[in-house]
């Protein structure tokens, strides 16, 4: 399955994974936590999305599966990431790494219901698409409240997600999977450091010339074999 990675629009609400519809971890002060379950989540979710999206412009990336790479014939929706001013996140102020630079945008969300490999590829497209987004918009850093998780989490982290409940483990990001990203530990905690990656064109800059060298490369290696087919039998 390959995987095709979109930006969040207005209409795009329900092209997001079912946990991510409903999740109000980030968007719910945690004073109000208690009475989650009095409001419709879902609801809840999406007047918070329009809300940021309406006021700051688009704040998440979509992946999906498609059957082939050349033909992006979307499928069910296999990871999201989501990402805004930190003023809009009423939990951010409340980790004891708070608060969040002044310069930087703050990733809430970076999931996918698919564990192991499959999920870190997928979260790798998130964090990219997420990345080369920011930089066009002329951001300078991109920040998250990464978890530290023991051994015994990493193994149980997958199982059943999308039917645990909002938390700690089902809505926050491995901080071990962001430092292998580049990000580096700018406020240290032993369960929840605060992370920062700093946005700048090298990093949109060298992914098009890689992009770039490779189509070359190909295209190389099809001439090649082309003139190969074109010698005759015997010929020197």
């Amino acid at each position: 399955m390959s995987i095709v990675v979109s930006t969040l629009t207005l209409g795009g609400f329900d092209s997001l994974p079912a946990h991510d519809r409903s999740c109000v971890f980030w968007t719910m002060d945690p004073a109000a936590a208690s009475t989650a379950a009095l409001v419709d989540s879902e609801f809840e979710k999406e007047a918070w999305l329009s809300m940021v999206m309406l006021e700051w412009g688009p704040c998440g990336q979509v992946a999906t599966g498609a059957a082939r790479s050349d033909v992006p014939v979307a499928a069910d929706a296999v990871g999201c990431a989501l990402y805004a001013p930190p003023r809009a996140v009423p939990r951010a102020a409340h980790f004891p790494t708070a608060p969040v630079s002044p310069d930087a945008v703050l990733l809430t969300s970076l999931y996918s219901p698919l564990a192991a490999e499959d999920g870190d590829d997928i979260r790798e497209a998130l964090m990219h698409a997420t990345v080369r987004d920011l930089i066009n918009r002329g951001v300078r850093a991109l920040e998250v409240f990464g978890i530290r998780l023991d051994d015994d989490e990493k193994e149980s982290r997958y199982l059943g997600i999308g039917e645990r409940p909002c938390g700690e483990l089902t809505c926050m990001i491995d901080a071990d999977f962001l430092e292998k990203y580049g990000f580096e530990v700018i406020a240290p905690h032993h369960r929840f450091p605060r992370l920062r990656l700093e946005l700048d064109r090298d990093h949109g800059w060298k992914e098009d010339v890689e992009a770039a060298l490779e189509r070359l490369l190909e295209a190389a290696a099809l001439t090649v074999v082309e003139a190969d087919a074109r010698v005759p039998v015997g010929a020197r």
